[in-house]
């Protein structure tokens, strides 16, 4: 696992690279272009990361960490219903995945399928990642589930990693396909999973 240091020349080397590669993948961006918008020399990229691989672990668990981090936030909102904060999620989720522009939220379906097999130090931090949404997602159904705002059908944590998975596959469609019907419908499946309303 890399290390959680934090430097303004490593953080602009991640930056730059997390807004590049959220738009051409990992394989496809080398790092002389991810240095020249970073503004920084070869030599210090080596400095921060051992390899190109080892820059993708820790962008990973960069873009993972802060991913995290809102999605806390959002399941803190004072005022609202587990359900409703839960919703609130994957609205946003709807709202700030484009096809055209991932808007820095989208940096694990671009690369999910592509570096899985290229690395396993990044194969891992995506599982790390991954599974941090997944069981803040479960605490949050289990919690709606004991204030009474909604109901499963299963444990929490397999409805967590259903949900998850569907908002995966749907946000793959949604670039196939070019416009947001499989969101939509997305949305509609999740409600009926826990059982709200339309």
């Amino acid at each position: 696992m890399t290390t959680t240091e934090t430097n303004p020349v490593r953080d602009s080397i991640l930056a730059h690279g997390m807004r590049i590669m959220a738009g051409k993948g990992f394989s496809a961006v080398g790092l002389n272009e991810i240095l020249t918008a970073a503004g920084v020399p070869k030599g210090s990229f080596y400095h921060y990361f051992g390899s190109k691989d080892a820059f993708g672990e820790a962008l990973l668990d960069s873009y993972f960490a802060d991913y995290l981090a809102k999605l806390d936030a959002t399941l803190d909102v004072p005022g609202l219903t587990m359900a409703q904060r839960l919703m609130n999620y994957w609205q946003n989720w709807q709202d700030t995945q484009s096809f055209y522009d991932c808007q820095g939220k989208c940096l694990a379906v671009k690369l999910g399928a592509e570096v899985a097999d290229l690395s396993e130090a990044m194969r891992q931090a995506l599982q790390r990642g991954t599974s941090g949404i997944i069981d803040r997602l479960a605490r949050a159904i289990e919690g709606g589930m004991a204030e009474g705002s909604l109901s499963v059908n299963g444990s929490p944590i397999k409805v967590a990693q259903s949900l998850y998975q569907l908002w995966l596959g749907a946000s793959v469609m949604v670039k196939i396909v070019r416009h947001t019907q499989p969101f939509a419908t997305a949305i509609m499946t999740t409600r009926h999973i826990l059982h709200l309303s339309p």
